[in-house]
């Protein structure tokens, strides 16, 4: 059966992965869907045998069916390469109990490189199997972490330019410097006054401006995005999770068919929407458990079937999950209201007139995949410490919010199923706050002495990323109003 993408709005709205891969965001604002999420062809012991590239492809090439297997072999093969710095791509480390999966061994050291390593090749492809003859310009909004992944990915990419946007005061030193260094003709790097949620939603803005569209065609351009609202960075995160499933099967740490709990630190929710994806395609996961930190919207809907972002937006230690527009969500909601776009679009227009829409009971009865926690500022730092002075391992600010929310779950339910935690980002990307939680002597250090003391406490190498960024020249310097973001994208664009 051939796979087809819809819009979660529309169910008019159809194409094939590359389609979608392409366009990024369906015409009428929606998400491109699955119209059914396909079952895993390979038994799991056979997957147990592969490398990461070998499961990237056989699950892959269940989403991504209009591809050939010479193309996505190829998209596979340039993009786990040897800017990973480990040969597993995705290690586990088993510490404090459970397994932590090492998602930031990539060129800029977050777990965003999983699939924006890829996403450029898989773009580029789509563009040459459709035809299409414009520069891609890839818009993108950040919380920190897409942004440098995004850059790094396209940067010098033939065919394509990226413009990435992010809230100027709600990144780390480290995150801002691994975006405004970034070299590349093809690359724009602007800062916004405002948050997140003012960044992303100016990007989708800009996406549904049909006179825009028609005058940059004109010119020679076709936009696209890097967000996880294209398809073509989702579906390179169902990958990791089987993987993951796999390894521990492979180690005699699982048994075939039993049942693994997955925590993710989710802003944005499209890591744990992969790892639902996962779960609906036949991976045997138990409770997905949803960890956000002082911006608890996700928890609140989970707790109360409510989603309401009309709340303080707090900046906090983890500011890549400094969110309260979570956009993957919408690819549930449609799931969980039976495939329904039509239900889906008018939640999603309650969301865009009021900031609150409620789902009925019987959605909320399909949410028993689910569970919701969260973790303060304070409770995510007496992790950090915790952890290190029982094992010695060292965590950053996001992996320790999902590692409080895992210990809070279990006290309460007794679940003592085994489990993985999504560790989405490098210790060193978030030094001062990890060393801060330590010990607060650190706080006196300056960033890049923070970087060598947390080499010498963890026994680790300092990352590729890390050294690069010591001396860079800063290159990009442009900040903008958050309602001046589309003359910012015509100025970059020439118009």
């Amino acid at each position: 059966m051939e796979m087809v993408y819809q819009s979660s709005r529309n169910a008019a709205e159809q194409a094939t992965a590359s389609e979608a891969i392409l366009k990024g965001l369906a015409s009428d604002g929606g998400l491109f869907v699955p119209i059914r999420i396909p079952s895993l062809d390979v038994s799991l012991s056979e997957l147990a045998g592969m490398d990461y590239k070998q499961v990237a492809y056989e699950v892959m090439k269940l989403f991504l069916a209009d591809f050939s297997e010479s193309e996505l072999k190829a998209c596979i093969e340039k993009a786990y390469d040897n800017k990973f710095d480990t040969k597993d791509i995705a290690p586990l480390k088993e510490a404090g109990g459970v397994y932590y999966l090492e998602l930031f061994h990539g060129a800029t050291i977050a777990f965003k490189d999983m699939a924006l390593s890829i996403l450029p090749h898989l773009l580029t492809t789509a563009a040459r199997k459709n035809k299409v003859e414009e520069e891609i310009v890839i818009l993108t909004a950040t919380s920190g972490d897409t942004g440098k992944a995004a850059l790094a990915g396209f940067a010098d990419v033939p065919g394509t330019r990226i413009i990435v946007f992010y809230p100027k005061d709600g990144v780390s030193p480290i995150q801002e410097k691994q975006m405004v260094t970034q070299r590349g003709q093809n690359t724009s790097v602007v800062g916004i006054r405002g948050n997140f949620d003012d960044a992303q939603t100016g990007v989708k803005n800009i996406f549904n401006n049909k006179e825009l569209a028609a005058s940059i065609k004109k010119k020679g351009f076709l936009f696209s995005s890097a967000n996880s609202i294209n398809i073509g960075r989702l579906v390179p995160q169902i990958v990791y999770y089987v993987y993951a499933y796999t390894r521990l099967l492979k180690e005699g740490k699982l048994q075939e068919g039993e049942k693994l709990n997955v925590v993710v630190p989710t802003g944005n929710f499209g890591n744990i929407l992969a790892a639902y994806y996962a779960k609906c395609a036949g991976l045997p996961f138990g409770k997905l458990i949803c960890a956000s930190n002082d911006n608890k919207v996700l928890y609140d809907f989970f707790t109360t079937g409510s989603y309401n972002r009309n709340r303080e937006f707090v900046l906090t230690t983890s500011p890549s999950m400094d969110i309260l527009i979570s956009s993957n969500l919408e690819r549930l909601i449609f799931k969980i209201a039976g495939d329904d776009a039509k239900k889906n679009a008018e939640l999603m227009k309650k969301l865009a007139e009021s900031g609150v829409y409620e789902i009925t009971d019987e959605m909320k009865e399909n949410l028993c995949d689910f569970a919701g926690g969260y973790a303060t500022t304070e409770q995510t730092a007496k992790t950090i410490c915790d952890l290190y002075k029982e094992t010695g391992y060292i965590i950053d600010t996001h992996t320790a919010v999902a590692a409080s929310v895992y210990q809070d779950y279990v006290s309460k339910t007794g679940d003592s199923s085994k489990t993985i935690i999504a560790s989405t980002a490098s210790p060193y990307k978030f030094t001062r706050s990890v060393m801060t939680a330590i010990d607060q002597k650190y706080n006196s250090m300056g960033d890049f002495e923070l970087v060598d003391e947390l080499s010498k406490i963890s026994g680790t190498r300092v990352p590729r990323a890390i050294e690069e960024i010591r001396s860079a020249e800063v290159l990009h310097r442009t900040i903008c109003d958050k309602d001046k973001m589309q003359e910012i994208v015509e100025t970059i664009l020439g118009m």
